[in-house]
C-alpha cells in the first residue's frame, strides 16, 4: 500500500501523499487566513469544503495551489465520499454548506471536516466510524464549539485527531479560541516537531498537533 503522509500547511489547508500523487485540503487565498504565509504549493487534485476565501473557494486549483501538467492523466489512490453538512446550526443559513470528506483507499480512512458547525445527523456519523485520521475545526465561532468537537470526538473515535482551524500567536482569526480550550479536554495530546504526520503510526489514539513552519521558519505555538 506505502506510507501516506499528511502535512499541515496552516489554517484548515493539508496535503495528503500517497506515492506519488498528492491531494491539498482548503487551502486559503492570500491574505485571507490572518497571520499565515502565502501558500505556493502544487497538486494533483483539491478539495475544498465550502466557497469561503480561507478554504480555496472552488474545486479548480484555487489559494495558491497550480495543480501539476498531468494531474488529469492520473489515477486517484483514493476512493472519495461526500457528506453534505452545514457551515452554522441554523441549516446554512447563516454561513453556508459544507462539504466534509472522507477518503478510504483500502488501508486508511482519512476525513476533513471543513468547518462543520452543525450536530450532525446519525447517517451521518455512520459514514464516519472507523476512521484513522480526523482533521477537525477546533476554534469554535465560526464552527463548532471546542467542547460539542469533543462530545462527537468520543463519539465516533478516531485513531488519530488533527486540529486545525485555531488560534495560536498571531496566526489565525481573533474571534477563534486557542488550541488550549481544546486540547486541555484531552488525555493523549502529541506535540509534533514538525508539520507532517506519517502513516501507518502504530495505532495509539492521539490528538496531534503539528507544527506550522511558515515558509520554512518553525513558529511556535507560545
Amino acid at each position: 500500500m506505502g506510507n501516506v503522509k499528511l502535512t499541515w500547511l496552516g489554517h484548515s489547508c493539508f496535503a495528503l501523499e500517497k506515492e506519488d500523487y498528492r491531494i491539498i485540503f482548503d487551502p486559503y487565498l492570500d491574505g485571507s487566513a490572518p497571520g499565515y504565509a502565502p501558500l505556493r504549493e502544487t497538486a494533483d487534485r483539491v478539495l475544498c469544503s465550502h466557497e469561503h476565501n480561507d478554504h480555496g473557494g472552488k474545486d479548480h486549483g484555487a489559494g495558491g495551489v497550480e495543480l501539476t501538467k498531468n494531474a488529469a492523466e492520473k489515477e486517484c489512490p483514493w476512493e472519495i465520499t461526500e457528506i453534505h453538512s452545514f457551515h452554522d446550526g441554523n441549516q446554512g443559513r447563516d454561513r453556508g454548506e459544507n462539504i466534509i470528506r472522507v477518503l478510504d483507499d483500502g488501508e486508511f480512512r482519512i476525513a476533513h471536516m471543513g468547518d462543520l458547525g452543525c450536530e450532525m445527523t446519525e447517517e451521518q456519523k455512520e459514514q464516519l466510524r472507523f476512521l484513522d485520521v480526523m482533521m477537525v475545526p477546533i476554534g469554535g465561532y465560526f464552527t463548532m464549539e471546542p467542547e460539542d468537537v469533543k462530545k462527537l470526538v468520543d463519539e465516533l473515535q478516531p485513531t488519530v485527531v488533527v486540529p486545525m482551524h485555531y488560534r495560536f500567536g498571531k496566526y489565525g482569526y481573533p474571534a477563534i479560541a486557542e488550541a488550549e480550550r481544546y486540547t486541555k479536554l484531552c488525555e493523549d495530546v502529541i506535540e509534533y516537531d514538525g508539520p507532517t504526520l506519517e502513516l501507518p503510526e502504530d495505532g495509539s489514539p492521539q490528538t496531534a498537533m503539528l507544527r506550522y513552519l511558515g515558509s520554512g521558519i518553525d513558529v511556535s505555538r507560545e
